[in-house]
């Protein structure tokens, strides 16, 4: 993976993801990276934080869940651990959750999987984010595409998401 470099116009067109924040008016910076999804043994997401030299519990990863009646929602959690699907059911007020379909996922967010974002979604689902996010000034979700990350305020990705947050992470 390489450098961390701030992202402008000049390094590709805006994602959904992105126009989100612009629309809403959020402050954020767009950081890319170079992707390597054949590196063995570490999931991509602590590969992200590595090539964006932050710390792996301040970026997190969007999982999508269904819920049982078929429809999806977002959930975001540190890269360093894993969601924890009850907890995740509780938060969303269901008895339980499995993890989507990764081409339900993908058709109904509009994006990949490494590249899944909370933000912009061709559909709209609810989101949780882990109370851990709320621990720092700052953390980092995906921009929608492999090798992009968004740096914004915990609160403004609540704001923006109208996320619900709870302790969704396994401990």
């Amino acid at each position: 993976m390489g450098r961390r470099k701030a992202a402008d116009a000049a390094h590709g067109a805006a994602t959904p993801a992105i126009r989100a924040l612009v629309d809403a008016g959020v402050p954020h910076r767009v950081l890319s990276f170079d992707v390597h999804l054949d590196a063995v043994g570490e999931r991509f997401g602590v590969q992200a934080a590595k090539a964006l030299g932050v710390p792996p519990e301040r970026t997190f990863k969007t999982l999508m869940v269904a819920l049982p009646d078929g429809s999806l929602a977002a959930c975001c959690v540190p890269v360093s651990g894993q969601l924890d699907l009850r907890a995740a059911a509780t938060a969303l007020g269901v008895k339980k959750v499995a993890m989507a379909d990764l081409a339900v996922a993908e058709r109904r967010t509009g994006y990949v999987r490494g590249g899944i974002s909370p933000l912009g979604q061709r559909q709209r689902h609810p989101v949780v984010v882990d109370s851990s996010a709320l621990d720092g000034d700052v953390l980092y979700v995906s921009a929608g595409q492999r090798g992009r990350d968004l740096e914004l305020a915990p609160a403004d990705l609540v704001a923006v998401t109208d996320a619900v947050v709870a302790p969704i992470a396994a401990r």
